[in-house]
């Protein structure tokens, strides 16, 4: 069984972590599998995983949303069993490309996220309707993405299959705690420390973070991993409210669970989620998760804390209680430790094996 593994580029996110993390136990178990990049720039998470040297890597081109990468694609459709396809416009790209190579492929998608821009556009939810016809299985990662998907694609429900994404928890469990003064000088081993690791991206919203930092007193500090382009945004808005000399940007990193162990508090203020890796992560860590009360972090409920939407001064309200008060503290620790345990990358794996199995059976 040859399986490809597809997705835009391996820069910091969700889905890219997660190929990072699980291409190297497919081909532990003896199934291989490999990756095609349709930017192959080489990001942190690229470096990592050629580093490991457990798969072929193939890159197309630089950037993504290129037509004509439709062609390049096809010569590899030739030499696999599954295409497994993650994010637009990979999602398309490949599709068509097993249209015109008349390619027998089997190919599989997985929705990482509850919405995206062409539900809600009349003729790009035709066009996508058409488009996942050709998906022998779509892979939702949550009940709440399989509800969605369902009712928008209109396709029978067999094509459909819930399969949680995972996190290599041991890393988390086994991880020390990243030295502060690495992180910068500025950060004292008595200053209370909040991480927040998410792309600068339109679904994320770093801003409630920062203005939070308005509310909370000097010893307050904060650590931001990831990049995107609504990063320069953000700097600029730690600027204008005076709290720049306590936020930092440390862009991509992969020493992130080294990093969530430096923290106190870990923080995922988002507009909207799929199924967070970021934020079981967070929660197996050891330390208190708390996250925008949003689509997608079900999985927060009666575990972390959820705070409104864009309610910068409640998320210091949050953090400032859970700094104060100790017991509260362990309280939410215990439960987000036990949440996270049920998101095991290692069942993720036995399920898609079964259904890669099933496909080309």
């Amino acid at each position: 069984m040859k399986i490809l593994q597809v997705i835009n580029c391996l820069e910091t996110g969700g889905a890219e972590k997660l190929l990072l993390d699980s291409i190297p136990l497919y081909n532990k178990r003896g199934i291989q599998v490999d990756l095609l990049l349709l930017n192959g720039t080489d990001f942190p998470f690229l470096k990592a995983l050629k580093t490991i040297n457990c798969c072929n890597i193939y890159s197309i081109g630089s950037k993504a949303y290129n037509p004509l990468h439709i062609f390049r694609i096809m010569p590899f459709l030739r030499k696999y069993d599954i295409a497994h396809v993650h994010l637009f416009p990979s999602q398309y790209w490949i599709v068509l490309a097993k249209i015109f190579s008349f390619s027998k492929i089997k190919l599989v998608v997985t929705e990482h996220s509850a919405t995206n821009p062409r539900i809600n556009n009349f003729f790009l939810s035709i066009l996508d309707r058409f488009i996942y016809k050709f998906y022998d299985k779509v892979v939702c990662i949550t009940e709440e993405v399989y509800q969605i998907r369902n009712k928008h694609l209109r396709n029978p429900k067999s094509q459909l299959v819930l399969i949680q994404n995972g996190v290599k928890l041991q890393n988390i469990y086994n991880a020390k705690p990243y030295e502060r003064k690495l992180i910068s000088e500025s950060i004292q081993d008595q200053d209370i420390l909040l991480i927040q690791i998410a792309s600068f991206n339109k679904h994320k919203d770093p801003e409630t973070v920062i203005n939070a930092m308005q509310y909370l007193t000097e010893n307050y500090k904060l650590i931001f991993v990831g990049n995107g382009p609504f990063r320069e945004n953000c700097e600029n808005l730690a600027k204008k409210i005076n709290v720049v000399n306590r936020v930092f940007f440390l862009g991509s990193r992969t020493y992130v669970p080294q990093l969530l162990k430096a923290a106190d508090i870990s923080v995922l203020s988002s507009k909207g989620e799929g199924l967070s890796l970021s934020a079981i992560e967070s929660m197996a860590s050891g330390k208190p998760f708390v996250a925008s009360n949003v689509s997608g972090m079900d999985i927060v409920k009666d575990a972390g804390i959820l705070f409104e939407k864009g309610n910068a001064e409640e998320l210091a309200f949050h953090v400032k209680k859970l700094m104060e008060d100790k017991d509260f503290y362990e309280s939410i620790v215990n439960s987000c430790q036990t949440r996270a345990k049920q998101f095991d990358i290692e069942y993720m794996i036995d399920k898609h094996i079964v259904l890669y199995k099933t496909i080309i059976q």
